[in-house]
């Protein structure tokens, strides 16, 4: 007999198992209570479980309980590694931004940080620019946080907190647009530094939302820490231990949340962390509760970290260039914001053309073809919202990258759904994933 794998039910070992692809589900039900046991397979997706982009969760349910649970990637296809292989160093900033699309400065600054290895220039990078980086990333932190408690509270009933959630993350993309021209995949993080510097005025802008978010933030953390409803869902929910995490390559909040105040911007700092005063959020609770708080109060210590970058912005030590002295590396940070959008400089741009051809020429020659990098490796990590984002680039000597590859937590965090949904309940799985918080533009990349 040949194996159908589209039929209602098949025998194993374990019993008649029950694969629901549609139909009325009484009928199932009534098909399945006629069995002393009751294992149902249940597709869940492929759609946005508490997720942020495409999962497919393969669910095997008994009753209500969840024996097994597996997860269904690839439904993107975005193939963007293989498509930075085919364009210049540069051009691969405006592809990498675009994977996790919910932290897309994270994704920028560790490809560049992996870049400015391969080329020797880490120490070169001005230190305006290590600022703009920094400030921008933490801005970052707090809109993805804000992402995964509004969707989060969303899926599980509480509709304010989603409300609340994306109020707040307007106020941060209007920071980024002001910045940047764009809300989201700016490709501003650039090898040697920075696409500009910040417009005149933004870091008055910046101190007000600062303030804003301040008063905002509480208005989330009245709502759900201490709730009855809130804790019912998420506390000893999604149970995953520290053994666990350290077996899987958990990172971020799910691996601090069980007291490990594991934070690469403390362990291995980069782009200056190590000047800034800041704490590691942890707790030792394990569960989706924890991840919750730790997120809630991430974003306080991300504010402290952007009120010191406003003030360094402000201080005559830290006035200068944000882009590499060295004119074969760095491309023109003099940008303007005229009719046409984001563009160069037109008095940038006369000046080329009206006293130098070789300049022209090098222009040109830098824009088109890119810069060449030396032969070797290189592998740069950064602390993204959802634990270590790693970026190892390989390079053949010439203008495009040989191999790009970039370990995303998403991929590495979605091993942990098994281990904190099996023996839970069906209900419990959405919590679970939430507080896993997984972009699938990371794990598809």
């Amino acid at each position: 007999m040949t194996f159908d794998p589209y039929a209602s039910s098949r025998e194993t070992t374990e019993g008649t198992i029950y694969s629901v692809t549609g139909g009325d589900w009484d009928d199932v039900v009534t098909e399945i209570g006629s069995t002393k046991e009751e294992h149902v397979v249940v597709n869940m997706g492929p759609q946005h479980p508490s997720t942020h982009g495409v999962l497919r969760l393969i669910l095997e349910l008994e009753g209500e309980t969840v024996n097994e649970a597996r997860c269904g990637i690839g439904y993107l296809h975005t193939g963007i590694e293989k498509n930075a292989e085919y364009r210049n160093w540069t051009q691969g900033v405006t592809f990498v931004t675009r994977m996790d699309y919910l932290s897309p400065f994270f994704n920028e600054t560790a490809y560049c940080l992996a870049v400015e290895k391969l080329l020797g220039i880490t120490d070169q990078v001005p230190a305006r620019a290590s600022v703009i980086r920094v400030m921008m990333m933490e801005l970052n932190r707090i809109s993805s946080h804000l992402v995964a408690l509004a969707t989060g509270g969303m899926e599980l009933g509480a509709l304010s907190a989603m409300i609340f959630g994306f109020r707040e993350r307007e106020l941060v993309l209007d920071i980024f647009e002001l910045v940047t021209g764009l809300r989201m995949n700016s490709a501003y993080v650039r090898p040697g530094g920075v696409a500009q510097d910040i417009p005149e005025g933004a870091t008055d802008k910046i101190r007000e939302t600062v303030l804003q978010l301040r008063k905002n933030l509480k208005d989330t953390e009245k709502l759900l820490v201490g709730n009855s409803i809130w804790l019912a869902r998420t506390d000893g929910v999604g149970y995953l231990d520290l053994a666990g995490c350290t077996a899987l390559g958990i990172t971020g909040p799910i691996l601090r949340s069980t007291g490990l105040p594991w934070d690469l911007r403390k362990t291995q700092p980069y782009c200056g962390y190590e000047t800034y005063d800041f704490d590691v959020v942890t707790a030792q609770s394990c569960d989706v509760y924890g991840r919750f708080l730790i997120r809630i109060y991430e974003m306080g210590q991300s504010l402290r970290i952007v009120e010191q970058c406003v003030e360094r912005l402000d201080s005559p030590e830290f006035q200068g260039p944000v882009m590499v002295e060295d004119k074969k590396i760095g491309w023109p940070a003099q940008l303007s914001l005229g009719s046409d959008g984001l563009g160069n400089s037109l008095d940038h741009i006369r000046e080329i053309m009206g006293t130098s051809m070789e300049s022209l020429i090098h222009h040109f020659k830098l824009v088109t073809e890119g810069f060449r990098v030396p032969a070797g490796q290189a592998y740069a990590a950064v602390e993204s919202p959802r634990g270590e984002l790693g970026a190892q680039l390989i390079s053949d000597g010439g203008t495009k990258p040989y191999r790009v590859h970039f370990r995303d937590p998403s991929f590495n965090n979605l091993q942990a759904t098994a281990a904190m949904c099996e023996g839970s309940q069906i209900a419990d799985v959405i919590a679970a994933v939430a507080s896993i918080d997984p972009v699938m533009g990371g794990v598809d990349r």
